[in-house]
C-alpha cells in the first residue's frame, strides 16, 4: 500500500469529540484537527500541570473546552449528545507507572471504568459512528524479549498503569463484540498503542524529556533512573498521525480494521535512554548533564520494550516520518522557544504540523 497521509478535506467540518484535550497528546491533537477545519469538543479534567501545552498555544480559543471527569456519566453523556459528534477519539488517561504505584485505585478507575463509561456513553449517543480508543505499548505482557510485540500478543502488566490498559484494551474489545458491531445502529471501534512520545509541551512527571528540561531550566543535574532501559521513543506527531489515518479509513465504511494497532517508531530508534539523552544533548548544548539516580528503591518498570507496527504499515499506509534525530531537534526548539518567546508557540506548534505533514 501506498504511504497515507491525514486528508484535510476529510476532516474539514467533522465533528470530533476528544477526551484528554487538555493533556499533552490530547493538545497536539486538538490543535491538529482544528488547522483541518474539524468542529473538536473537547472533554477532560484541567491541564494536570504548569506550565502545560493547552495554556501555551491557547487552545481554549480554539475548540468547545468541557471539563469534567470520566466517571461523572451524566455529564459525560450530555457533553457527547450536544456535540453531535460522528467521531469520537478517546485519550483521557492515567498515564504514568509511578503514579499508579502512588494511587492504583484512581488508576484503574480512570483508565478501566473511565474508559467504559466512555464506551457506553457511545452507545447512548447515536451520531457517533466511529470510535479510536488510546492505550499503551505497556499493555503487553512484558516479556522483556528482543523482538517487538504485535497486536495479537497476550495482554498484561506488571504494574497498576499497564495492568489497567491492558484491562481497558480487554474491555474495548467487550464492547465493540457485543454492542456495536451487530447492532441496529453500528459504531465501528478500534484501540491504539503507541511508544514513548516525546514532543514540546509535555511537563509531566518522571518522564526523561520533560525531567531533562526541568533540569536544564534550574541548571541542575538530571537523574536518570534506568539508562540502559530500551524504549520505542517517537515524536507525538507520529501516533497521532496513525489515529487520525486509522479514523478516516474506519469512518469510510472500512468496517473489517476495527481491531487494534500498534504505532511505533523504526527499529533503530527503539533505544536505551542514554542514547537517547545524548541526542538531545546534541541538540540542547553542553550545559546539559546527567548522571545515574544512586536509589535502589524504584518500583519496577520495563527494561526492554518495543513494537511491531507492521499491521498499520500495511493495512492503513502508515509509516514513522520523523527519526529520532529530527524529532529531539523539533523538542528542543520548542522548548528553548518556550523558554524566550512563549507568545510565538502556537505558530511554532503549526509550523511543525505542517513540517511533518510535508516530511
Amino acid at each position: 500500500m501506498t504511504k497515507k497521509s491525514v486528508d484535510p478535506v476529510f476532516w474539514k467540518g467533522k465533528k470530533v469529540f476528544l477526551t484528554g484535550h487538555t493533556g499533552f497528546k490530547g493538545g497536539w491533537l486538538s490543535l491538529w484537527l482544528d488547522s483541518m477545519g474539524a468542529k473538536v469538543t473537547g472533554y477532560a479534567h484541567d491541564p494536570e500541570t504548569k506550565p502545560n501545552f493547552f495554556d501555551l498555544v491557547k487552545l481554549g480559543d480554539r475548540l468547545s473546552d468541557v471539563r469534567g471527569d470520566l466517571n461523572d456519566f451524566e455529564k459525560l453523556s450530555g457533553a457527547l449528545q450536544k456535540s453531535d459528534s460522528e467521531i469520537l477519539i478517546h485519550m483521557a488517561a492515567q498515564p504514568l507507572v509511578r503514579k499508579s504505584y502512588r494511587e492504583p485505585v484512581k488508576t484503574y478507575m480512570d483508565n478501566v471504568m473511565g474508559t467504559i463509561s466512555v464506551l457506553e456513553a457511545v452507545r447512548k449517543a447515536s451520531s457517533v459512528k466511529t470510535v479510536v480508543v488510546i492505550t499503551t505499548d505497556k499493555c503487553y505482557e512484558n516479556r522483556e524479549w528482543l523482538w517487538p510485540y504485535r497486536e495479537d500478543e497476550a495482554m498484561g502488566g506488571y504494574d497498576p498503569y499497564s495492568s489497567s490498559k491492558a484491562c481497558a484494551e480487554i474491555a474495548t474489545a467487550a464492547w465493540r463484540r457485543s454492542f456495536f458491531e451487530n447492532s441496529t445502529n453500528p459504531v465501528k471501534v478500534a484501540t491504539v498503542r503507541a511508544g514513548n512520545v516525546v514532543g514540546g509541551g509535555d511537563w509531566s512527571e518522571d518522564r526523561l524529556i520533560p525531567d531533562a528540561v526541568r533540569a536544564l531550566t534550574s541548571k541542575s543535574v538530571l537523574k536518570i533512573r534506568n539508562p540502559s532501559s530500551v524504549r520505542p521513543w517517537q515524536h507525538v506527531l507520529d501516533p497521532l498521525h496513525g489515529y487520525l489515518t486509522l479514523a478516516e479509513k474506519l469512518h469510510l465504511k472500512a468496517t473489517n480494521i476495527s481491531s487494534a494497532y500498534n504505532f511505533g517508531p523504526q527499529d533503530e530508534d527503539s533505544l536505551p535512554v542514554q542514547n537517547v539523552l545524548e541526542v538531545f544533548k546534541s541538540h540542547w548544548g553542553p550545559d546539559f548533564r546527567w548522571e545515574v539516580e544512586a536509589s535502589t528503591l524504584n518500583p519496577h518498570e520495563a527494561g526492554l520494550l518495543k513494537l511491531d507496527s507492521s499491521r498499520a504499515k500495511a493495512e492503513l499506509g502508515w509509516t514513522p516520518r520523523w527519526k529520532l534525530n529530527e524529532t529531539l531537534s523539533h523538542t528542543a526548539e520548542w522548548y528553548r522557544t518556550a523558554l524566550v518567546k512563549p507568545a510565538a508557540l502556537t505558530d511554532l506548534s503549526l509550523s511543525q504540523i505542517s513540517a511533518f505533514m510535508k516530511a
